[in-house]
Parts: C-alpha cells; structure tokens; sequence
C-alpha cells in the first residue's frame, strides 16, 4: 500500500510542478527526487530503473539531437524565412495566412518535431499575424494544435513516437506509410473546424501594410535536414538506431556555426536542454513504479484486444483520456506496452490518442503548457474556455477520422 501510495503521490507531484513550474524552476528539479523517492521506498528496484535507462537512453538521445538541430537551423534563418513566405502569400488575407500556418506547422512538425513548432514557429507566427494587423487567435492556435495533431507522420515527430516505435516492430519508412493517411486527415479535419471556428476572426480585414522583402531561403539548412531524414530512412532500414543519424545532421550544421562563429559549444549544450532531457528519464522511472504497481493491471482491463475498427477506436479513445488525466508522455509509457501484444496497429492507435487527445486540454501535453507561456509572452493571454471549446470540436471528430484513416491503411498495406 505504502509503495502504491509514493508512487502515485510522486507523479502527481511531477505532473502538477511541470504544468505550474513553481519559481520557473526546470521539470527536472521535481522528477529526478520524485524517482529517487520511488526508488527509495521500492516502488521500483534498481534493476528496472536500469532496464527503464536502456529502453530511454536512445530516446534522450535522439531528442537532444533533433534540438540541437531545430535551433541551428532557427540561427541559420528557416523560421525567418518561412514568417517571410507566409506574410508574402497570405497578402493580408487571414484565411490565406491560415492556411499558410498549417502548410508550415504541419510540415515543421512532421521533420523537426512538434517543439520546433511550438518554441520557434509560434514566435514567427505572431509577429506575422501583427505585421498584417490580422487577429492572431487562429494562427496562434493553429501553431498549438498542429504542435500535437501533425506530430502523428514520423517516429521523429513527437517524443510519444520515439517512445512507442520499438515496440511496433516497424522502420522508419514503414511506419510513415501506415501513418500517411491519418496524418493527412486529422490535418484537413482541424483546418476544416478552425475555418468554421474562427470565421468571424478571418473575415476580419487586414491592415494595408506592404509585403516584406523576399528573403533567401537558408539552402545548406534545407538539404542538411533533407540528408537527416534520409539517413533516418537509412538507418531504420541498416538497424541503426535513428540517433546516429540525427546527432550527424546536428553536427554538421554545429561544425558550420562554430566555424562561422555564430554559435558557441556552451549554446550548442543548452540548446540540447538537459534539464528536459533529465526530466524525461526521471519521469519514465516514476511512470514504471505507477504501472508496477496497479496502474497496468487496471489498464489492462479495460484496453482493447485485436486491431479491428471498434479496438483501435476504444484504443485512441483510452489513450486520449489517460493523456488529458495524466500528460501524454506517462499515458504512452503506460499503455504502448500492453497495447504491443495486439500488434503494431494497436500501438499506432494509442499514438492517435496521446498525440490529437492533449489538444483538449492544457495538461494534455507540455508542448501545449509551453506554447501557452509563449502566448503570454506576446500578450495574447489564452482563454480557459475558448480553447476548451476548439478542444471539444476538434478532437473527438479528428479522433473518430484519424482512426478509421489508421484502420484502412492497416488493411491495404498490412503490417
């Protein structure tokens, strides 16, 4: 009871400092004593903490590496870039500067991960929302939502992929194919509600401002992150573990920084941000002692079996629930597992879940916690109940779509 009690206590205390962050302090400053405190009382042994370091090491990894890529590639000019392309195409039309964002949030989402997205793009999306003098509401949240829904693509995308892809048994290559089709239609579902949403906002008319000037695309950038995602193609297929590849296009753009000058190592090392990277690992430990001790057995009960259409639906259901009670990161430790002994396809649903789910809430996922701060910063201060409201329209529908999308490509391309 006592070992059940600490540990359940322990992520509480991780999940509620990490949505508060009392004195901005790091996440990490609460979950690394939360798992010592599990370990202390033998909520978990040192041989699964162990066992917990080995599946996650590569996972931290990978991350610190696609970071360190974003943000050399954010020094290098993309982001500016890409806020110059979207004033140029929107021509002060808040529906075309909608459409834009979701082009570029989807697609930085799918390559960079969903923290380029929601740490570098939502800036870019705000100053060009204020350039135009259209309402920043819908871009804003377009930025937020495609952070998660659009991070579904490729194992890189989203830290839950990275997290669940051992266990679906598949390559990189295999994985973006079965997950084409939700991915393209959880992205027209959002676009579709947000243009219903948000009409009185884009109907707005624009301030008559000029156009900024063209600004050259950063091309050594561009083809770096082409070369990445192909080495992580290539390494899938050769069993190399996906970090390689990653840690070579972060350092390639590294070398070149350095060399120019325009960065440091002690920046590189903080844009690879430790602290989160300590929090991640910490959390996993704490996860496995809630799981260790009756949380997988409950869930276990209540998870569908077998990959037809109504399993996968129970199984993205579940796992958008469990992600909105308990962040999206612990609910993919806790159900990835069992949902494994029904097959890839039911791993592919839970990801649906924990991915489209936290656009429901603000604890769903801490890219949403922290694209909120980012939203005070630029004094748009997000309202409790709009932001419900847009969850409550967006994400049972693109759920129920996504799901079916997984279900049909499952039957024609098989697993």
């Amino acid at each position: 009871m006592l070992v059940t009690s600490v540990s359940v206590i322990a992520l509480a205390v991780v999940l509620i400092c990490a949505v508060v962050r009392p004195f901005r302090l790091p996440e990490a400053v609460f979950a690394v004593p939360a798992a010592g405190a599990v370990l202390a009382v033998g909520a978990i042994t040192p041989e699964a903490v162990r066992e917990e370091a080995e599946r996650l090491g590569p996972v931290i990894g990978f991350l610190a590496a696609v970071l360190v890529l974003a943000k050399l590639c954010d020094d290098e000019g993309l982001f500016h870039a890409c806020g110059s392309w979207m004033a140029r195409w929107a021509r002060r039309r808040p529906q075309r500067l909608l459409g834009a964002v979701f082009a570029l949030a989807s697609l930085i989402t799918a390559v960079l991960s969903l923290d380029a997205t929601v740490v570098l793009l939502t800036p870019v999306v705000f100053a060009t929302a204020t350039r135009m003098g259209a309402r920043p509401g819908p871009h804003a949240y377009a930025s937020a939502h495609l952070s998660n829904t659009a991070s579904l693509l490729l194992p890189v995308s989203n830290l839950t992929n990275l997290l669940a892809l051992t266990a679906t048994g598949l390559g990189f290559t295999r994985f973006a194919l079965l997950m084409l089709l939700p991915w393209l239609t959880a992205i027209t579902v959002e676009y579709a509600v947000f243009r219903r949403f948000f009409s009185r906002d884009l109907a707005a008319a624009a301030a008559p401002t000029d156009p900024p000037a063209p600004v050259a695309l950063p091309l050594f950038a561009l083809l770096t992150v082409a070369a990445t995602l192909g080495g992580f193609a290539l390494a899938s297929a050769t069993g190399v573990d996906p970090a390689w590849a990653a840690a070579a296009g972060a350092a390639v753009l590294a070398v070149r920084a350095l060399a120019r000058r325009r960065t440091t190592p002690r920046a590189l090392v903080r844009s690879a941000s430790p602290p989160f990277l300590a929090f991640v690992l910490a959390l996993g430990v704490v996860v496995r002692a809630v799981v260790d001790n009756g949380l997988g057995t409950a869930l276990a009960r209540v998870l569908p079996d077998g990959t037809s259409l109504p399993a996968l639906l129970g199984t993205a259901a579940l796992a958008a629930l469990l992600a909105n009670l308990i962040n999206n990161l612990p609910a993919t430790l806790a159900l990835v597992p069992l949902a494994a002994a029904s097959g890839p396809g039911a791993v592919l649903a839970v990801l649906l879940g924990v991915n489209i789910g936290p656009n429901l809430t603000y604890a769903g996922s801490l890219a949403t916690l922290l694209w909120r701060r980012i939203a005070q910063e630029h004094d748009h201060p997000v309202a409790l109940g709009e932001f419900t409201r847009l969850g409550l329209l967006t994400v049972p529908v693109t759920l129920v779509a996504s799901t079916a999308a997984l279900w049909a490509s499952l039957r024609l391309l098989g697993v």
